[in-house]
């Protein structure tokens, strides 16, 4: 699609980063019609920041990392506009989901927040099910009408009180790049769930861990057709059910 019109407001691009430099230079391309990009980044040890420093109109702020949630909070607070466009590392917009960007925000009619649906790719290869197929998540919103929920350490939860609209064209997910990756990622995300659920005054239970993990796995491949996405689809469903698995590990810890 060609883009005829031009943004008439103002927008502030978000994103909070740690070690992102396979990341970083692609998703910065994605905030290219945005007035300002802040970077919150959890002291990167790697080329993050140097890679970000090339990019003009970026300002990164460190900040001490300690959930998702309150990192994504600082970074609504740090943004100076009330539009914010918030991705992940791993996301990238298409010219397509671009030009409907501007021309959704230029409407006099316009929501207060929008789902983008998501394309998730495996080790460079679309995921068509899965439970992929619905996959939506909050991206482009005013932060005057939104906050994320403090009580979620992981798979944040935007509060939005407003009007709620979605976008059309998707949002490109490359979230798994190797197996090794993904796999530590689930096992942190798993961590953090579990702390999660002792700060709410869950209790661990061994039957609970097994029937959670294998009804994840479950659901995905087999009720959500996971199984044909083939053997990625698989090694996909595996590991989700692995962070649930580590869910109740880390809860059983907390317990103690």
């Amino acid at each position: 699609m060609k883009e005829t019109t031009k943004l008439s407001l103002k927008i502030s691009g978000l994103i909070i980063t740690y070690n992102e430099e396979k990341n970083i230079g692609e998703v910065l391309k994605s905030f290219d019609f945005c007035d300002e990009i802040i970077i919150i980044d959890s002291f990167s040890t790697d080329k993050t920041l140097e890679i970000a420093k090339t990019f003009p109109n970026v300002k990164i702020i460190q900040n001490q990392f300690e959930d998702f949630t309150k990192q994504r909070n600082f970074a609504l607070d740090a943004a100076n506009n009330d539009w914010v466009l918030f991705l992940d590392g791993d996301e990238r917009i298409t010219p397509e989901l671009r030009e409907e960007i501007i021309v959704e925000l230029n409407k006099a009619d316009k929501k207060d927040a929008y789902y983008f649906y998501r394309k998730f790719y495996f080790a460079g290869k679309p995921i068509n099910y899965s439970g992929t197929q619905t996959d939506k998540n909050f991206r482009l919103f005013k932060k005057s009408k939104a906050r994320y929920i403090a009580e979620k350490k992981v798979h944040e939860t935007l509060n939005v009180d407003g009007n709620i609209g979605e976008l059309r064209n998707k949002l490109l997910h490359y979230s798994v790049t190797d197996y090794e990756s993904y796999r530590k990622k689930m096992i942190h995300y798993g961590i953090l769930k579990g702390q999660e659920l002792a700060q709410k005054g869950k209790k661990y239970n061994v039957l609970t861990q097994y029937a959670k993990t294998g009804f994840r796995f479950f659901k995905s491949y087999v009720l959500r057709l996971g199984f044909l996405d083939g053997k990625d689809g698989f090694i996909l469903n595996k590991l989700q059910a692995l962070s649930v698995w580590e869910t109740y590990e880390s809860l059983k810890r907390e317990n103690k």
